[in-house]
């Protein structure tokens, strides 16, 4: 007997074991659908009661402009390519005038010299390749190079700083009583993304004129912290922020006194907690 009423259990729905009555019409009905009503409410209810606010922030990072200063390993390394390109190359046709221009000075030089030699050239005359050498010399000492460190690397509200770095921009932003330094961060809204949210954080700084583009619709990193006691209720006991990498585009106007900066990475410790830093710090390339 065993069999078939293993036969008989298999397969049914757990509330035929718990309602033997439910039928497809009448009261029974009724009271399943309310019962599953209030399960529904019920988990509803969970959701809204998270004591966890969301929020959106955007790392918004400025790429170098310039190429970085070589470190000694470096310059050796390209000193020996060069070399190495140097050897193995052949003349370039500039090199083959200069040779040429050579032989034609010493035929001229030669007892045997015969001026017909030089019916080819005409009655113009001729500049030579050491010519055009001497003439790119004196171009060259009149260029000057751009300098690398200007006046603006000290001010960290510039954009403009250190354009041999890439920079990542901070916000000061009200938490709790006080302020502190942030990636610019807002807290999210029904109705929209993560991805808006931290849109609408960069387009929502005071005096900012940034244009970015954002890297993905995922977020790279995560942080999680408490409120302090002072303000911590039940209902909001914390914050998990969700970061998106976006990268600046354009160059905004360098007269922007907004409660920002423009940073380097070595300089976020200056600025950040020692746990928000940690999770920027897994995201952040110094490149």
């Amino acid at each position: 007997m065993a069999a078939p009423c293993s036969r008989m259990i298999v397969g049914r729905p757990w509330w035929h074991f718990i309602i033997p009555t439910v039928s497809k019409t009448g009261p029974n009905q009724i009271w399943f659908r309310k019962l599953s009503n209030a399960v529904q409410t019920r988990s509803q209810s969970d959701r809204v009661a998270s004591p966890w606010t969301l929020h959106g922030a955007v790392c918004l990072q400025r790429l170098p402009v310039i190429s970085q200063e070589r470190n000694p390993i470096e310059g050796q390394f390209a000193e020996l390519l060069h070399r190495m390109e140097l050897e193995r190359s052949l003349l370039s046709e500039h090199e083959q005038r200069l040779l040429e221009d050579k032989e034609r000075m010493a035929r001229k030089q030669a007892e045997d010299y015969d001026s017909d030699e030089e019916a080819e050239y005409g009655d113009q005359e001729t500049i030579t390749a050491q010519d055009q050498e001497d003439a790119w010399e004196q171009k060259r000492k009149q260029f000057q190079l751009a300098q690398r460190f200007r006046d603006l690397d000290g001010d960290q509200q510039s954009v403009q700083r250190c354009l041999g770095d890439s920079l990542v921009l901070l916000a000061q932003q009200s938490l709790g009583p006080g302020k502190v330094w942030l990636l610019p961060q807002v807290p999210w809204q029904p109705g929209e993304t993560l991805r808006q949210t931290a849109e609408r954080a960069l387009s929502s700084l005071p005096e900012a004129d940034f244009k970015a583009t954002f890297l993905g619709n995922a977020p790279c990193g995560v942080y999680q912290y408490k409120l302090p006691k002072s303000v911590r209720t039940e209902s909001c006991q914390g914050s998990k922020v969700f970061f998106f990498k976006a990268l600046l585009s354009g160059r905004p106007s360098t007269s922007q006194n907004g409660p920002f900066l423009w940073v380097r990475k070595s300089e976020l410790p200056d600025y950040l907690k020692p746990a928000y830093l940690e999770k920027v710090n897994r995201f952040i390339l110094d490149l």
